[in-house]
């Protein structure tokens, strides 16, 4: 055993019995901090209003604080039940809003920049941002069950059966959902393809 103690701890995380390296992040706030941006689009899509999707996202994150001991491999399925359970209970409450006090702007809503700042190229980037406003109001016009399963399945690539749990559904269902989700997209984005 002579050795460094840096050199100790390298023989023996490749040592064939040594346990492999989790795929998912060790903590809490590092699984949240990795899911953010997802999760308050997929909130803006089915709010399409910032400030409510930004809310809804904290909430659900606050809420995934007191699940903190439960395993890493839960946290994923039990996150975006949270949030989705948020984002209907806002739905709900819009529904017994006066019209009059309801947010006024366009059907498009406020801008949001979504360019990857770590592309150096400006058209590709606003590229980027089109491709995803296009996609982005292709899926508003979808109804909601139809774009949960799409943004659960396609863009957050989650199988079907986290899929059914966090959709309160049967798999069988998230599969017709997706599927008319697909051909509606279909139609609209024509020209992308």
């Amino acid at each position: 055993m002579g050795g460094t103690p840096g050199t100790l701890a390298a023989v023996d995380a490749n040592a064939p019995d040594a346990a492999p390296r989790p795929a998912r992040p060790p903590t809490l706030e590092e699984f949240l901090g990795g899911i953010s941006a997802r999760a308050f689009r997929f909130a803006e899509l089915g709010l399409r209003h910032r400030e409510d999707a930004l809310d809804a996202v904290q909430d659900a994150m606050a809420k995934m604080l007191g699940y903190r001991d439960r395993p890493a491999e839960e946290w994923t399925p039990l996150f975006w039940s949270v949030l989705r359970s948020r984002i209907i209970d806002v739905q709900r409450r819009r529904t017994f809003r006066l019209s009059w006090l309801t947010d006024a702007r366009d059907a498009e809503g406020g801008e949001i920049d979504w360019a990857d700042e770590a592309t150096p190229d400006p058209s590709r980037a606003h590229d980027g941002r089109e491709a995803w406003n296009r996609l982005a109001h292709a899926l508003r016009a979808l109804p909601a069950r139809q774009r949960e399963a799409f943004t659960l399945r396609v863009l957050e690539d989650m199988d079907v059966a986290a899929t059914a749990k966090i959709m309160g559904c049967g798999e069988g269902s998230v599969k017709t959902h997706l599927f008319r989700a697909r051909e509606a997209l279909q139609k609209q984005l024509e020209e992308f393809r």
